[in-house]
């Protein structure tokens, strides 16, 4: 019989039930809060990516093993939103527009409520500033 420990009397430090998605699924969330940290779009660009790489590597199904609520597809609208904005800072917009095209593509999966509004408010936003060429910061962006 395995001993008890804080996940439970039989739980494997991996398994399904282990909390590991859940882990993922936070992991991605603080990357992406790391890269908001960092004024400079090439820092925060490889923040994002990693964010984005814990995402991929979660996935709904393995995410709602944990919990049957948790939609990882709601993650990528803002995943790929920081993503196009930090290539557009960076004067890369032909990346950015192909990340604002992803966020896009994915804002059906946000719920229709103030955070969902945000996202969509915010790839507008970003989507307006790659039209105009521009690298400026957007003042509505979070970080320092």
């Amino acid at each position: 019989m395995a001993t008890s420990t804080a996940r439970g009397p039989t739980s494997k430090p991996y398994g399904p039930r282990s909390g590991w998605a859940a882990t993922r699924s936070i992991g991605a969330r603080w990357r992406t809060t790391l890269a908001d940290l960092y004024d400079d779009a090439a820092v925060a660009l490889v923040w994002d990516v990693r964010a984005l790489d814990a995402a991929d590597a979660l996935g709904d199904e393995r995410a709602q093993q944990h919990h049957s609520s948790l939609q990882v597809a709601a993650f990528y609208p803002s995943l790929h939103l920081n993503l196009a904005d930090n290539f557009r800072r960076l004067g890369s917009f032909d990346a950015a527009a192909d990340h604002l095209a992803r966020a896009e593509d994915r804002c059906t999966a946000l719920p229709d409520d103030a955070y969902g509004e945000m996202i969509r408010s915010a790839v507008a936003d970003v989507r307006r500033a790659v039209v105009a060429r521009s690298t400026e910061r957007r003042g509505s962006a979070p970080g320092p």
